[in-house]
């Protein structure tokens, strides 16, 4: 304002804020998408200063470490690691806060949270005008998903390695195992059971049969042996089972045993299904060295979405339950993730042949079912298996099946006719051709499959039966058949093998006029099946 003699002037400033006030509203909308990007982000995202702290979180970084953000402020990364990686990594950020350039190559961190985390931390360096304020942009990939893959993966190689490696064995065992049972059987028919040699020849056989029972073992954690699925009541089993188990607890361990009421039907082998429940019943003894309760519970169980335990996941469906519960030590749970692999075991050396529960697995699996374990020290194991039910008109068809298939059959296993005999291995072959002759037939001996198929297109020899080998060196036995049926037909075949029947069945068109026969088998089963083979009728066309 400025007076002069005239009178009053005044001299106004006039402003334009618009632009300064859009700055501001502009810059003030950029923080909050920045805020909002920093907080929503899927990824952890944190700002360290030089000393390696905290001085943001956001809510990823906040559920990756089990902890809201807010409690991170102020706190040190390392010390939510590990001791054995809390100093490489507290040299790699010290290196990365000094250095750019080392800040390019991300680092791997497993974190201390109760879930046992791990994540892959990419840097960049946050510079500021006073070098003394700069620091760190972590950002940190939650990989602990893909380390349990990774992880699985190389657990399965190892297992899938070692089942062939026992499928391998077993079929080589199987093949001296059935000439040791075959030749004791021979003998035992030269001998009387009070003849002192009688109790020798038994004790050869029994401990074969003994080494057979390893090999099934062997067999069924790599899921290659032969079922004979039959349809079944859980509760039947468990009846018949249940004086077996008794003796095999022991007096100072009770048994209760809790039947579901209105139990579906499944479709399983019996032997195998019992193996299962005698597997799981001595290791909870051996858990329970000082007494306690062994409880089976069965019920039936429906889901209606996939149910994942660890890196197993259950479909939905209908399925009976099997729960085995003890009350024991309980699995440590550095072990709990291992109990199925084989030879893993946590008794004395000596103790067991850490195949028990790896063969549960390996059964359960083969069967199309699905076994689960929960357990924590001092609190008992408790191991949970699901089989699928059948459905009321299924259970119903196959159940008359096997009734027809069940048929008794007489004692007598002699027979007549001409058997053509394919076996490398001279041992079974000397045994199988000397007990059916025992039995009345004739038998012509090949020790390859070109030498059958010569002798069998040559027309020299009416065949009425072809027994043969699957494995065998050049032609094996699928091939051999094969050949063999386009100029035979109606040629009955029994294959026999040391490997699982589907291992070859998959080779061939359907066919109700090839039988099985798994190694090793005694005189009285060879006969048996070449007489069920040799007198029914033929398929019709």
């Amino acid at each position: 304002m400025v007076q002069t003699g005239e009178g009053l002037r005044t001299r106004s400033v006039v402003r334009d804020l618009t632009p300064e006030r859009e700055w501001e509203e502009a810059l003030r909308q950029s923080r909050q998408r920045f805020q909002r990007f920093f907080a929503d982000a899927p990824v952890g995202v944190a700002l360290l200063d030089r000393d390696g702290r905290f001085d943001e979180a956001n809510r990823a970084l906040g559920r990756l470490f089990g902890l809201p953000p807010a409690d991170l402020i102020g706190r040190l990364l390392v010390d939510f690691l590990p001791e054995s990686e809390a100093r490489p990594v507290a040299r790699r950020l010290a290196d990365a806060a000094a250095n750019p350039q080392s800040a390019t190559v991300p680092i791997e961190v497993r974190l201390k949270s109760p879930r046992e985390r791990s994540a892959t931390v990419f840097m960049s360096r946050l510079d500021a005008p006073d070098e003394a304020k700069a620091g760190l942009i972590l950002h940190f990939i939650d990989t602990t998903e893909q380390k349990s893959l990774e992880t699985q993966f190389a657990q399965s190689q190892k297992m899938q390695a070692v089942g062939q490696l026992a499928g391998g064995v077993a079929h080589d065992f199987n093949n001296l195992l059935t000439a040791m049972i075959g030749f004791c059987d021979l003998l035992l028919l030269r001998f009387r059971p009070g003849d002192p040699s009688f109790a020798d020849i038994m004790q050869i056989k029994q401990n074969a049969n003994r080494a057979a029972n390893l090999v099934r073992q062997l067999l069924a954690f790599s899921r290659q042996q032969t079922l004979q699925p039959r349809v079944l009541s859980i509760t039947d089993v468990l009846a018949e089972l249940s004086h077996l188990l008794r003796r095999l607890i022991g007096e100072n361990i009770e048994l209760k045993v809790v039947h579901g009421r209105e139990l579906g039907l499944i479709k399983v082998d019996q032997g195998q299904l019992e193996q299962v429940i005698i597997n799981l019943a001595v290791n909870a003894r051996d858990a329970m060295s000082g007494g306690g309760t062994l409880t089976i519970r069965t019920s039936n169980v429906t889901t209606t979405a996939n149910v994942r335990r660890g890196h197993e996941i259950m479909p939905p469906g209908d399925y009976v339950m099997i729960e085995v519960v003890d009350t024991g030590i309980g699995i440590p749970k550095e072990n709990l993730e291992r109990i199925f692999e084989p030879f893993f075991s946590t008794k004395e050396v000596g103790s067991g042949t850490g195949l028990g529960l790896s063969t549960v697995y390996g059964i359960v699996r083969q069967t199309g079912g699905f076994v689960f374990v929960e357990s924590e020290p001092g609190k008992g194991a408790t191991f949970a298996i699901y089989l699928p039910r059948l459905a009321a008109i299924d259970a119903a068809a196959a159940a008359q099946r096997v009734e027809s298939s069940e048929a008794p059959q007489g004692r007598d296993l002699t027979g007549a006719g001409t058997i053509l005999l394919v076996e490398d291995e001279d041992p079974v072959r000397l045994f199988s051709a000397r007990a059916l002759r025992n039995k009345g037939y004739r038998v012509i001996e090949a020790k390859s499959g070109e030498a059958a198929l010569e002798l069998i297109t040559s027309g020299k020899e009416q065949i009425d039966l072809l027994i043969t080998d699957v494995v065998m060196p050049k032609m094996d036995g699928p091939a051999l058949v094969k050949l063999v049926r386009e100029t035979h037909p109606d040629m009955k075949v029994i294959f026999i093998s040391g490997y699982t029947e589907d291992a070859f069945r998959k080779r061939l068109d359907t066919d109700s006029d090839i039988h099985f026969l798994p190694k090793p088998f005694s005189l009285k089963q060879l006969a048996g099946k070449v007489k069920e083979v040799i007198v029914a009728e033929p398929a019709a066309t």
